[in-house]
Formats: structure tokens, C-alpha cells, sequence
């Protein structure tokens, strides 16, 4: 059989088994994003199929005109480059393909937490911190960002200013309040 019609075994799976647990979607449930998500992962496919793909091709053919393969550096780095993209572009088109944009300028219940709210707890402690609940493709714990599938953001769900919430966290049961709640761009 020619090794062209063979899967590959370099972790080239075109299920999520491979994605780190944080960035796995619950089985049957949307892909909530907010626009500034969805914008930026078409930007980095548009990137992907326009710009990068088509360099690593042109590599990739002028490595193998170079006669023997099997120690050619430049065509072996660029077979896998390659897939590694292949993958990427196979992950991002699915996942935008169940995308379902959320604008949080556009929540109308802005006084009880949804996707796409800014929410202010404060801790047992008396600290305040700041959250954003966006998309799973858009966390970015540095920023405040959170996963609406994490389990703050789904004890904070449908949660109101004054409310009392408790979740399970990493180190126990904690119990946390709503101080502020509000519905902003996720850029601003």
C-alpha cells in the first residue's frame, strides 16, 4: 500500500482527543464566542490558508527537488510543519463552523450573569477580583478571562449583584458574592 493513503501516526487525529481538558467542548453544546473571539480565530485561519500554508508548500517542493528525502532536513521539518498546520486549519474550521457569536453589548438581562458579562466577586478573604466569562477558545486566565464551561463561570450563571455563590474549586468549597455585574466589549 502506498504510504500516501496511511495515517499518519505524529498525533494527526481529527478528534479533540489530543486538546488539553480546558479547551474541550461538553458534548451537543454550542461553541459561545464572543465577536472579538470569532474575528480573531477567521483571522488566524485566513493567516493559516493565505500566508503560512503556501510558503511551507513552496519549501516543502523545492526540499524534495533536491533529490534524497530521507536526510533532507528542510523537507522532513517542512512534511511536519505542514501537518501541524493541516491540523490547525482542520480544529479552527470546525470550531467556527459551530460558532455560535455572542455579543455581550447586546444582553438585555443585564443585571443577572450571562455569557459574555464582567463580573466583580469578592472572596471570603474580602479581595475583589474581576472576571470575564467568554468562549472556551478565548480564555486567558491572565486576563480575567474564563471558560463559560469552568466551574466559576457555571456557578456564576444566572447569579445576581448581592448574590452568594459557591463552587468547587481546585483547593475546596469556596464561597464567593457578586459585587458588580455588567455587559461590556470584550476589548474595551
Amino acid at each position: 500500500m502506498s504510504k500516501a493513503f496511511t495515517r499518519e501516526a505524529d498525533g494527526d487525529s481529527d478528534d479533540d482527543e489530543d486538546l488539553e481538558p480546558s479547551l474541550k467542548l461538553p458534548q451537543g453544546v454550542r461553541n459561545y464566542i464572543t465577536p472579538g473571539g470569532h474575528a480573531r480565530l477567521r483571522a488566524e485561519l485566513d493567516h493559516l490558508l493565505r500566508t503560512e500554508r503556501p510558503q511551507v508548500v513552496e519549501v516543502v517542493a523545492w526540499a524534495a527537488s533536491n533529490g534524497d528525502r530521507s536526510e533532507n532536513g528542510d523537507y522532513i521539518y517542512g512534511k511536519k510543519r505542514l501537518r501541524e498546520i493541516d491540523r490547525r486549519i482542520r480544529f479552527l474550521t470546525r470550531r467556527l463552523d459551530i460558532a455560535q457569536v455572542v455579543d455581550p453589548c447586546a444582553q438585555t438581562n443585564v443585571d443577572q450573569v450571562f455569557f459574555g458579562a464582567t463580573v466583580t466577586i469578592g472572596d471570603e478573604q474580602g479581595g475583589e477580583q474581576t472576571y470575564r466569562i467568554v468562549g472556551v477558545d478565548e480564555t486567558d486566565i491572565a486576563r480575567g478571562h474564563i471558560s463559560w464551561v469552568s466551574p466559576l463561570a457555571r456557578a456564576l450563571l444566572k447569579a445576581r449583584e448581592g448574590d452568594l455563590v459557591r463552587f468547587q474549586s481546585p483547593s475546596g468549597w469556596r464561597e464567593i458574592e457578586v459585587l458588580a455585574v455588567e455587559y461590556r466589549s470584550l476589548d474595551s
